[in-house]
Order: structure tokens, then sequence, then C-alpha cells
């Protein structure tokens, strides 16, 4: 059989799935992935904790380049941005210059990148955003080189929360500045983000509805200025969010989606023949909605490279969609969801009734029984199940039940019904996500 090149641009998860299932269904073939950082197979999620000192920096890679290069056969070039694409070739800048690379298929896994809101001052030292392992060792060796006691963290989504932490944690006094009237607003309904804030508010000075004008500073970043006042910083992370990187793929004439993400069907094929799109840079589908949604997660990134690269490869494999899981915490709380909000469902139009509980992880009588608070969402014609949020303690078993209960279009009924393990070193007789189905009503 003809000897095939894949050319994947981008060596992050999805990069790297893509470049090992086609490697592994066809060994012969020639995969250059070229990666524009000197870290492959990374886990940007993790950098909070390395800010943190949780966990090293280089333990931020999966897997060292040589597992890649010597045990699996990949062409990894590291350092190396792709600055063209044509039909069949790509443009890249290495280090001895620039190369061009022929290809037979094209695989779009370039991430995203952070989306830096136009105030001025971003270019002082000490302002950062946290985005790629480099970002996580900058940070900490400004904190070790300036002894860093006073942080602000623009933007309350999931990486501003996490960094709040991880400034707070090491004894900083930190101030988070959210514009919307609640920390991840856009993720958690307003009873779930309440709990989350209460805990927050004992450890940093959280400020919502306000929106910052600049950051201002000599050389170095001295305070942030908002529409409601000034706070001293000695380092700013900046976290407003990130956006896909589609530059390179509408040069090639690539589907842009209605999410601003490269359009993908089912195989991660892309509007382009022998071009497929895989992670943060690419849509996909809502499974409850069916609606066209970007949901950029580390998780679905891996599974998106691994059907895109069994299709290159003639393993023919679906994706069938999200419903946009998730969890991450703030000191003891964890908040995670899966599926629709209220919020959410009505903006889809559904009929909906919810319901929100407050109960605990184990029986009152057994230690360490902490409380946790559950919501769930229902559509009133089917009672099926549209969505559960959590926040508490203990939340991932029963964030990640509810997923798959989603993900089978389980009823009301069908989740009351689920058989569910208890001893009480574990869970309470009646589960907190039974309990919940019990009050939406079947």
């Amino acid at each position: 059989m003809e000897r095939k090149t894949v050319v994947i641009i981008g060596g992050g998860a999805a990069g790297m799935s893509a470049a090992s299932r086609v490697k592994r269904l066809k060994p012969e073939w020639d995969v250059k992935v070229f990666e524009a950082t000197e870290w492959v197979s990374h886990a940007p999620c993790g950098i909070p904790y390395v800010v943190e000192g949780i966990s090293e920096k280089e333990k931020l890679m999966h897997y060292p380049p040589e597992v890649f290069i010597k045990k699996r056969g990949i062409d990894l070039h590291m350092k190396a941005e792709v600055i063209e694409v044509e039909q069949g070739s790509v443009r890249v800048r290495e280090e001895d210059g620039e190369h061009i690379y022929g290809w037979d298929y094209l695989v779009f896994a370039n991430g995203a990148s952070p989306r830096v809101p136009p105030i001025g001052g971003m270019n002082l030292k000490g302002v950062f955003t946290a985005d790629l392992p480099p970002d996580a060792v900058a940070i900490r060796e400004y904190i070790g080189s300036n002894e860093v006691k006073s942080a602000v963290v623009i933007g309350g989504g999931y990486i501003g929360v996490e960094m709040a932490e991880a400034f707070a944690a090491q004894g900083m006094n930190v101030t988070l500045i959210e514009r919307n009237e609640r920390v991840m607003a856009k993720a958690f309904d307003k009873e779930i983000t309440d709990v989350l804030e209460e805990e927050m508010k004992k450890r940093i000075n959280l400020r919502t509805e306000e929106i910052t004008l600049r950051i201002e500073g000599s050389e170095r970043v001295e305070k942030v200025i908002t529409d409601a006042g000034e706070y001293k910083a000695e380092l700013v992370v900046v976290a407003t969010g990130i956006r896909p990187n589609i530059e390179l793929a509408k040069e090639i004439g690539v589907r842009i989606g209605e999410t601003g993400a490269i359009w993908t069907n089912e195989r991660m094929e892309t509007s382009v023949e022998n071009i497929y799109a895989a992670g943060d840079v690419a849509e996909t589908r809502h499974l409850i909605t069916g609606r066209r949604v970007w949901i950029p997660l580390a998780p679905v990134g891996n599974k998106m490279g691994y059907v895109a690269g069994s299709n290159i490869a003639g393993k023919e494999i679906h994706f069938p969609g999200v419903l946009g899981t998730s969890v991450t915490k703030f000191f003891d709380v964890e908040i995670g969801k899966s599926g629709l909000t209220e919020t959410e469902a009505m903006r889809e139009g559904y009929d909906v009734r919810s319901a929100f509980i407050k109960s605990t992880t184990r029986p009152h009588y057994y230690p360490g029984a902490r409380p946790i608070w559950l919501k769930g969402v229902v559509d009133n014609e089917t009672n099926r199940l549209l969505g559960v949020q959590a926040v508490g303690a203990e939340i991932l078993p029963r964030i990640d039940t509810a997923a798959a209960m989603l993900t089978a279009g389980f009823t009301t009924k069908d989740a009351f019904f689920t058989d569910l393990a208890y001893a009480p070193p574990f869970a309470p007789v009646w589960d907190p996500l039974i309990v919940l189905q019990r009050v939406l009503k079947f």
C-alpha cells in the first residue's frame, strides 16, 4: 500500500493522540507533528497546580518527546511554527530557518489562545496569561525572584478561580476581578456559584461586577484599576477566556463554524478533503441539544484526536458529541457539571423544572461526612434529565454518573432506579444523586 504523509499542526493532547493513533494503525506512514513550543502532550489544565507548587513543571508533559520519537516513530518537530498552509504543503519556521513539507492528510490541532482584553499595561513585567506550560514556569520564577505578596487575577472562570487558589495557598493577598455578577456565570446556575463564592470570600478579595480599566506600574506591575477602585498587585494573571486558533485554517478555505471554531463532522473531517481538526480549535455537537458547540476541554480533545487519527488511517469511527462535563475546585469546595444548566435549557427552548438539594457525602453517624449540594434540570414534557450540577465535597462520582445517565438519555425515573453502590464509608444509603431524582419527580 502507498506510504502516506500526515502533517499535524500542534503537539498538545489532540495532536499527539491523532499522531499516535495513525502510527498504531499505519506504522509505515510518515507522521510529522509541528509544535510551536518545546512542550508536547502537555497539560495546560495543570498550570495552576504547578504555580501553586503541588507539582513539578516537568510533569506537565504526559510523555517526554523521546517516547513519541523513538518508541512510536513520530517525526516530532519542536519549536516549529507553521506559518503558511497550502494544498499539499505547509511552510514551517524552525530554529535553522524555514522549510516546506508536503502532506497527504493534514490535521489542525493547534488549539486556542488567550483572549486578552484591550486594556493598558499588559506589557508590564509581572503580567501573565496562563495558557501554556511556559507560562507556569515564568509565573513560578517571577514569584520566587520578586517575593510576591499580592496578586490580582482578572477573570472568574475555571482558570481564574484555580489561579486564585494557587496564589492564596502561598499566603498571598489575592484579589479576583470578574465583570459579571458572579464567578463562573456562564457555566453554572446561581445556586451553585453562591456556595462557591461564600468559600472564596473567606480567602480572597472577590470583586464581581467590576470592569478592569487598566494595569499600572513603572516597569513592573504595581496596581490594577477598575471602574470601582484600585488594587495593589505585584503580579497579575489575565484569565478572561480563550479563542480558537483558526487563522491558518481560514487560509486554506476551511469552513469556520457558527461558534467561531473549525467546523467538523463526526469523523473530525473539515469542509476540505483530507483536512481534519481536533481539540480546542474544533467545534462539535452537543449530545442533548444537537446544536453546534465549542467546549474546549482536555478529555474531549484527546478523543477528537483519537477519532481523527483512526479515520485518517482507514478505521471508521465517529465522535458523537459532548456534554460539557467539567469539574474544578477552590480549596475544599469542588464544583462541577454535566449537561445543561437551567439557564441554558431555557435558552434552548425547553420547558423545564429543576430542583436544588443539600445532602451529605456519608451517613451522619460516619466520620468525615461533608455537605454536598446538587441541582438537576429536567424536560417537563419527557421527564428526560437535561443536566446536573454539584458543589461541595466528593462531587466527582455524582457528576460522572450523571454524565453516563445524560449520555444514555435517562429520565428521572431511570436515574432514580439506577443501582448505585452503598456502604457507610462511601455514601449515604440514599445517595445525593438519587435523592435529587426523587425531588425532581417522575
